[in-house]
């Protein structure tokens, strides 16, 4: 959050809710990824509702928030928090001479780069910024933090920094739709708010992957949860936390979990972590003494009532099951990438839905793809589309990692150069 902004609120953002309610998940997961400081408190009974002005726990006004200047805003959206904050804004530009599609790592990164180095660069994020690294409670290997910083105290520096060289960030706004011409792209919004820019970067990441089981959507924000979930670290105490997937995203929550959980157990399909986890997470998981790894398992069943109690798993080289009793369960099992908006605008991609860019594009020895226009090949993270480029993990063959994102982010705007001087 921009320090005048954080000066504003002089105070916490109290919330009120029941416990099980997604909505009050939400709210929670964006307040923690925006740093914005607040404090949860569970209603339990209608006394307690009526503590705070509301008739009963079955009242639809839950969850309510209370802002550090009075006012109370009762069963709001994100999007409402939003406005409430003064980050929901409409462009101030007509045209911009390079529009990013979305506030992970990458995005920021090509916004700091691009506002710094004199391109009047708006960047468009759905959500909050940060990206899946704005859930990870602590990010240990990136450069320049031997200490480790959480993903949302780095999405928020990262988003400041790009403020104060001049990038333009609208915040709970989706891009829908795209249309490319020479030298100018068209990005609409959900709202249909039109982006004119000379270039574009999507660097709008992925989404983790579902289980694919029947009752899915009736736990989610009621125990089930999609990635790291570091907003609810806080709530889990001596509690049975349960993580489903192998990466550093998983293992870093793991680790946070089991500070304050009684128990944590990371359900793996693969015989180990060394083929998709950091070394030096591998240790530290082995060495902390509440934390179990059940290998060569998935979850097949989630099993509760108005929110999750247990969950089952099976071992998919024996066929043994275990039943979990647990209230907590975070997915972080891959992702899938923000690109159906490709398929009408006519930029390529592999099997997977990631954006196929620069030499990737060659086929059968070819300089260019077909329908490429230009004399020259496209460019290294330039799409079949010449000006749309795409960076971080939307593009196909990324490296899936913090760092890298950062510097395709950066390595985008250099190509975004190159391509206005090409004229």
């Amino acid at each position: 959050m921009a320090n005048e902004q954080k000066k504003q609120l002089s105070g916490k953002v109290k919330v009120y809710g029941l416990p099980g309610c997604a909505r009050a998940y939400a709210i929670r997961d964006f307040l923690y990824r925006s740093d914005v400081p607040f404090e949860w408190t569970e209603i339990k009974n209608d006394e307690e509702a009526r503590a705070v002005g509301l008739s009963a726990v079955s009242d639809a006004a839950f969850p309510l928030c209370v802002f550090p200047d009075g006012s109370r805003m009762e069963c709001p959206t994100v999007r409402q928090i939003t406005e409430k904050l003064g980050w929901f804004l409409d462009p101030q530009l007509s045209e911009y001479d390079l529009a990013i599609f979305g506030g992970g790592p990458a995005g920021l990164s090509a916004a700091v780069y691009g506002a710094s180095e004199g391109l009047k660069t708006i960047l468009i994020e759905k959500s909050t910024v940060g990206g899946q690294a704005g859930s990870s409670p602590r990010i240990e290997n990136y450069l320049g933090f031997p200490q480790g910083i959480s993903g949302a105290d780095l999405a928020e520096r990262a988003r400041d920094q790009a403020r104060r060289f001049g990038a333009e960030i609208l915040l709970g706004r989706e891009g829908v739709r795209g249309e490319f011409h020479p030298g100018k792209s068209v990005g609409t919004l959900a709202d249909g708010t039109k982006i004119i820019a000379r270039a574009a970067i999507c660097a709008t990441g992925v989404q983790y992957h579902r289980l694919g089981l029947p009752n899915e959507d009736q736990f989610f924000g009621a125990g089930l949860y999609y990635g790291a979930g570091a907003s609810e670290a806080a709530l889990c105490g001596g509690q049975h936390v349960v993580m489903v997937g192998g990466g550093n995203s998983a293992g870093q929550a793991a680790l946070f979990f089991a500070k304050t959980a009684g128990k944590v157990t990371i359900v793996i399909r693969d015989e180990c972590l060394k083929k998709t986890l950091s070394t030096y997470l591998i240790d530290r998981i082995s060495h902390t003494p509440n934390i179990e790894v059940v290998k060569d398992s998935e979850v097949i069943a989630l099993e509760g009532d108005r929110a999750l109690r247990k969950i089952k798993l099976r071992n998919h080289r024996t066929g043994e099951e275990r039943i979990c009793e647990t209230g907590w369960l975070f997915v972080c099992i891959g992702g899938a990438p923000h690109t159906d908006w490709a398929i009408e605008a006519g930029v390529e991609r592999d099997e997977a839905g990631y954006l196929v860019t620069g030499p990737d594009l060659v086929r059968n020895g070819r300089a260019a793809p077909n329908g490429w226009p230009l004399n020259r090949s496209p460019y290294y993270l330039e799409t079949n589309v010449p000006g749309l480029f795409a960076a971080g993990d939307v593009r196909h063959g990324s490296v899936k990692r913090c760092a890298s994102a950062v510097g395709e982010g950066a390595m985008a705007v250099a190509f975004v150069h190159r391509y206005l001087a090409d004229g």
